[in-house]
């Protein structure tokens, strides 16, 4: 589904991304660990084609990144900020009819996922009351909600549970699930190496703008302990120490 062909990007000089190779096949959920200043959301950001690389190659779908087909490749992307991306004074279903349009759907399709997408995430009764009013917990469900009304084939999520209560994350895990089982790719950035354990089908460790491990939370753990009896967080903490 995506492919990062040997993708280098500066700032100032020094890069963020040091020639990054790695492939993420569609249905999985890949995850990006690593410690800050890594190098994993500007990886996210080239990936999902808010950003251009100084050199290498982004290929989704089997479709290279270019100027001409930038728009019509971004319409196979979901993005899923880390920061909530909503419209404070509208409503739960006018923002998502907003984005929904803004994605390209007309105003009848965006109506239809809107309230597909109310049920999934629990926000039916919350239709009409202004994201100003919700939960955090309520604001993080309806920020991955707006981020894939348009129905996209490719997910990118930066650390979408952070701050939030254990409900309303084992609440996200469960939307993801269901997600990937409807063959969506989700590529998922965090901090926290439970999440990643439980969710992830592969992980990539970087660590100063490079790619220093990758494969499953499994494969990681017997690498270093063949009997399992290491957490995946321990794992990571040897790798980039």
């Amino acid at each position: 589904m995506i492919q990062v062909l040997n993708v280098v990007k500066k700032y100032k000089g020094l890069k963020a991304l040091d020639h990054v190779t790695l492939s993420i096949n569609q249905g999985e959920i890949f995850g990006l660990l690593g410690p800050n200043g890594a190098g994993k959301t500007t990886a996210l950001r080239v990936m999902s084609l808010l950003l251009k690389p100084d050199s290498g190659e982004i290929i989704i779908n089997g479709t290279k990144r270019n100027e001409k087909n930038l728009r019509g490749v971004q319409g196979l992307l979901g993005v899923c900020p880390q920061e909530i991306a909503l419209y404070s004074e509208l409503s739960v279903k006018d923002n998502l009819l907003f984005f929904g349009m803004m994605g390209g759907l007309r105003r009848r399709e965006a109506v239809e996922r809107a309230q597909i997408l109310m049920e999934k995430v629990d926000l039916e009764e919350k239709a009409r009351e202004k994201v100003s009013q919700l939960s955090g917990g309520m604001k993080r469900r309806l920020n991955i909600a707006v981020s894939i009304i348009h129905n996209p084939m490719v997910l990118f999520m930066d650390e979408p549970t952070v701050g939030v209560d254990p409900r309303t994350r084992t609440s996200i895990f469960s939307l993801l699930h269901g997600f990937k089982e409807n063959g969506m790719t989700i590529i998922y950035t965090t901090h926290y190496m439970e999440e990643a354990d439980r969710l992830c089908d592969r992980v990539a460790v970087m660590d100063r703008g490079r790619i220093i491990a990758l494969d499953t939370p499994e494969a990681l753990k017997s690498s270093f302990d063949p009997l399992k009896h290491i957490s995946l967080e321990e794992v990571y903490l040897r790798l980039t120490e």
